[in-house]
């Protein structure tokens, strides 16, 4: 599980650089992916950022994201350079209007720099071998099947069980969902029984699926992914037709310089070119996947009107 202190390997595990410069705000507890691409970005760029040096990273949970955000719109034009790590969780917090009367219009989207596809985990325990068998007793019995996410309620996580309970036939309303603080809290509660699946991405649970203390019951993406998942089937070869990519970047204030965003797009353009950036993602098991600048604000407009009416259809917001 990648923590606070977690070395982030790109070519070795060293000791973490000496961070003076800007910062990149991770909207959640250490952790989990939005604390991920903060620390693996941050190493990555090193010296290289823009400014000349290491960025810092920030913790600021709350409001499943929207205390970051919120505090970031506000942000002065003429403070310390700052970034903010987003994910489809972001989008959805708006979407659903989580972050008050914030829009994805209140920001400067920056870039997406990777992507992983979304995996349906339990317990190396539990009776279900597959997703099929899953799906046909949580159809059975909704009530004894508790869920745990590191998005908070209407997140990403919550949403893809939503999809899943939409597309096996069974009421969304009847899905039990709890909200986590962190990965290693899902995971701890699933080996203890008290949640029953958890909702996520690889990064977040690689360790304990290579133990084999979690079982992957499914692959949420329109093809099979590589490595250690090789053989899980994905939701639609399971008979669900359930698609769901986490693409993870970056947003900066609205008062940001357009020198100063161009820099950042940039930046990190070249840094998702690299060979050690390619490497890194490979280790992790992630894709790449890069937007940036005006290709990336289009796709942040799009997806969120799609999760707006996602959670009209689902019953999240009216």
């Amino acid at each position: 599980m990648l923590g606070a202190g977690t070395c982030i390997v790109l070519a070795g595990c060293a000791s973490e650089p000496k961070t003076t410069g800007g910062a990149c705000i991770a909207p959640a507890n250490p952790g989990g992916g939005w604390d991920f691409s903060c620390r693996a970005v941050s190493q990555a760029l090193g010296t290289g950022a823009p400014g000349g040096e290491v960025i810092r990273v920030v913790n600021v949970p709350g409001e499943g994201g929207g205390l970051a955000f919120k505090s970031i719109r506000a942000r002065a034009r003429d403070a310390d350079p700052v970034i903010v790590a987003a994910s489809p969780s972001t989008l959805l917090g708006l979407a659903q209007h989580r972050y008050g009367d914030n829009s994805e219009r209140d920001v400067r989207w920056i870039a997406a720099v990777d992507a992983e596809p979304s995996v349906i985990a339990v317990s190396a325990r539990a009776p279900w071998r597959s997703l099929t068998q899953f799906t046909a007793a949580w159809r059975a019995h909704p009530d004894s099947v508790i869920i745990g996410g590191t998005s908070g309620v209407g997140g990403q996580d919550h949403m893809k069980m939503l999809l899943l309970a939409r597309a096996a036939g069974l009421d969304p309303r009847r899905v039990r969902y709890q909200p986590m603080t962190s990965a290693a809290e899902a995971i701890a509660m699933i080996n203890a029984g008290s949640l029953q699946v958890f909702p996520a991405e690889l990064s977040k649970m690689l360790p304990q699926v290579e133990r084999k203390e979690l079982r992957v019951l499914a692959v949420l993406d329109e093809r099979r992914a590589q490595g250690l998942l090789a053989n899980v089937p994905t939701a639609r070869e399971q008979g669900l037709d359930v698609v769901f990519v986490v693409w993870r970047g970056f947003y900066a204030p609205p008062g940001i310089k357009q020198n100063a965003y161009e820099q950042w797009v940039e930046s990190l353009r070249a840094m998702s070119a690299s060979p050690e950036w390619k490497a890194m993602l490979k280790r992790n098991g992630l894709t790449p996947f890069f937007l940036g600048g005006k290709e990336f604000e289009a796709f942040v407009t799009k997806e969120t009107a799609a999760y707006r009416e996602v959670s009209k259809d689902i019953g999240i917001v009216q």
